[in-house]
Parts: structure tokens; C-alpha cells; sequence
């Protein structure tokens, strides 16, 4: 009789725990747009984060956040999750961050990028930012350009820049023009 009254217990508890999980509420707007910023905050203090990586996030209503980008070392990768797991509300972490192959010719590619970018008069501006608006990502002599600039003619100009690179196989120029963002949010 105690063996089926703990049984009884064990599976009454089980049961309630699993429904407790499934009526989880979803976050408020607020909770998500907080848990936004901090993950936000959160990467980009990371110690080896830098203008070769470039680390994307989203933040579902269920509290799972899910890390997207490419690293150029591994150690970024678990050093992202690690720090994002442990931010209130958030409830599961997806490592979706992809580990850039270990290439002399791709670290080559990314120094010349870089002085190619950085080093031209229009653009220099945003090298001095804690972590430069303009990420460089080199995956196998391609060169993809992420970030955020001021003006549709510092995107240009930038991927002018990149395209200069000697040895870089194609150049993909995904940054997002501020002005353009600021406008697309008042039309919404």
C-alpha cells in the first residue's frame, strides 16, 4: 500500500509538472524586448568578439533565444551560449553559430579586408566604435560584409572596398543603412 500511494504521488507530480510546462505563458512584448536587449549586451561584451565574427540572435515569445552568425573562433561560439543562458526569461538557448574553417589564406583575406575598409578616409570613422560596426566575415575566400552604416553611400563604399581585396573570390555586402531602418520602422 505505501508503494502504490508513492507511485500515486511520483506520477500526480510528474503529471503536474508537465502541465505546468505546457501552460507556460508566453512573454509579454516588454519581457521579449528586455531579454533582447540583454542578450544584445551580452555578446557584445563577449572578450574575443570582434570585427572577423558576426553574431545575430531572435528571441521567440516561448523564452528561447536562438544564436545565429559565423565565429572565427571556436571558443566564441560556447562563450555566446554560455553567456545568454543565464538571462532571466530566457528559457532554452539554440546554438545555431557556425565555426569559420581554420584557413591561413582566409586570415590573409581578413587582414586586407580590413585595411582595405578601415583604411579608407570615408570609412575610418568606424573603426574607433568598442567593436566596429563592420563585421568582415571570410568563409573559403568569400567575403560577406554584416553590419550597420550611417549612409547608403558608406555601404558602397565599403563593399567597393572589399571587392579590391586580391585573392577574395566574391564579395556579399548584406550591411543595413541606418537612415533606410529608421525609415522602414516609420512606415510599419
Amino acid at each position: 500500500m505505501k508503494k502504490s500511494l508513492l507511485l500515486t504521488l511520483l506520477v500526480s507530480a510528474l503529471a503536474i509538472s508537465m502541465v505546468a510546462q505546457g501552460n507556460r505563458e508566453a512573454l509579454s512584448p516588454k519581457g521579449i524586448d528586455r531579454i533582447v536587449k540583454e542578450v544584445h549586451h551580452e555578446l557584445v561584451m563577449l572578450p574575443f568578439y570582434g570585427v572577423f565574427d558576426n553574431l545575430a540572435y531572435k528571441v521567440d515569445p516561448d523564452g528561447t533565444v536562438t544564436l545565429l552568425g559565423q565565429v572565427s573562433r571556436p571558443v566564441l561560439k560556447s562563450d555566446a551560449e554560455n553567456a545568454v543562458k543565464h538571462i532571466e526569461g530566457v528559457e532554452k538557448v539554440v546554438n545555431n553559430i557556425e565555426v569559420l574553417p581554420t584557413s591561413i589564406e582566409d586570415d590573409r583575406i581578413r587582414r586586407a579586408a580590413y585595411r582595405a575598409i578601415y583604411g579608407n578616409e570615408v570609412l575610418s570613422q568606424y573603426q574607433l566604435r568598442a567593436v566596429p560596426p563592420i563585421h568582415i566575415i571570410v568563409k573559403n575566400g568569400h567575403i560577406t560584409l554584416e553590419g550597420v552604416v550611417a549612409r547608403e553611400m558608406d555601404k558602397t563604399i565599403a563593399g567597393v572596398q572589399a571587392n579590391s581585396v586580391h585573392d577574395a573570390f566574391s564579395v556579399t555586402n548584406n550591411l543595413v543603412v541606418e537612415e533606410q531602418e529608421k525609415k522602414d520602422e516609420k512606415k510599419k
